[in-house]
């Protein structure tokens, strides 16, 4: 299981076009609150003729953010660029100068076994020009994935290739909207992404590869309004935990706080934890009922269900109720 603190406060993720107006403006007035991570995409949501433009307004907002933090105190939430290749990092790094301290890292779109060694590879030489870690956040949204055949030998030479750098990688993402669009499928308002099994088998297969040594975070929900909006969006996210997400993607601000609200861990998981994580191993018992006898604690089978809940109560707090 990953220990490291920050893969799991990366949270609800707001994806927004990298020539947004008014990007920096948001950032620095907290206008999205103070709870959240910021991706600037330069990859689907840009045309393709406008990558250039996009670059430049990329660039002005970034700098805008580093200068005002130099003269007053605002959240800084963890920003990322999702780049087209792996080209695009090295030349927004050195483009970006001093700005890039306030960058985090890169997410690597249809990260398959094609593109996996340029961006690993662009990513190590990142990382030996900068003072603190630029992260990489692998998608795993490649058609080659769709393929029964092959899909689990495409996973694991995935996970072979990142294991050198595996320090590097802050979380596995998942493309469920890439992934539909391959089957032509759409959820609705009132249907989760786990209800369209085809692709639910293979987020399921993902999460199986990569789950144990990394955070996996959960796919995009499209809806941000109309009646029932958040209640689908509160019921996909319950089945994104039981199926071990840490996370999820956003694409509008109202979004962010149905995340926060879905990973605060409850009292009595958060006291359960606590227990499981300070028992006497030289104890002879190492099981018992809970602080109110309702369900069994095993110190050596709930330890890393421990270790998670004490991760995730850091990041997303612990409910009320």
């Amino acid at each position: 299981m990953k220990d490291s603190m920050p893969c799991y406060g990366v949270g609800a993720l707001l994806y927004c076009p990298a020539n947004r107006r008014g990007i920096a403006d948001f950032v620095i007035t907290e206008k999205f609150g103070t709870n959240y991570s910021l991706a600037l995409c330069l990859e689907d949501t840009i045309g393709d003729c406008c990558v250039a433009q996009a670059e430049n307004s990329l660039l002005h907002s970034l700098t805008q953010i580093f200068q005002a933090r130099q003269t007053h105190a605002f959240f800084l939430p963890k920003i990322f660029i999702r780049v087209r290749n792996a080209g695009q990092i090295r030349s927004l790094l050195s483009r970006l100068k001093d700005a890039s301290r306030i960058l985090s890292g890169f997410i690597l779109p249809k990260f398959d076994l094609d593109n996996a060694n340029a961006y690993i590879q662009s990513m190590v030489i990142a990382n030996e020009t900068c003072n603190e870690p630029c992260y990489m956040m692998p998608i795993m949204e490649s058609p080659a994935l769709i393929d029964l055949r092959s899909r689990g030998d495409v996973l694991y030479e995935l996970k072979d290739r990142l294991k050198k750098t595996e320090e590097l990688v802050l979380n596995i993402r998942v493309g469920g909207n890439d992934l539909c669009h391959a089957f032509g499928f759409r959820r609705h308002i009132n249907e989760t992404i786990h209800d369209i099994l085809p692709v639910s088998n293979i987020l399921s297969d993902i999460v199986t590869a990569f789950g144990r040594e990394y955070v996996v975070s959960g796919p995009v929900w499209e809806y941000y309004d109309g009646q029932g909006w958040r209640d689908g969006m509160r019921r996909e996210l319950a089945l994104d935990r039981l199926m071990g997400f840490v996370g999820k993607t956003v694409i509008h601000p109202r979004q962010i706080p149905l995340v926060n609200e879905a990973y605060a861990v409850s009292k009595e998981d958060y006291k359960d934890a606590l227990d499981i994580l300070s028992w006497d191993e030289a104890s002879a018992s190492l099981v018992s009922g809970n602080a109110r006898s309702q369900r069994m604690n095993e110190q050596k089978t709930h330890r890393n269900w421990a270790k998670k809940i004490m991760y995730l109560s850091k990041a997303y707090g612990v409910a009320p109720n």
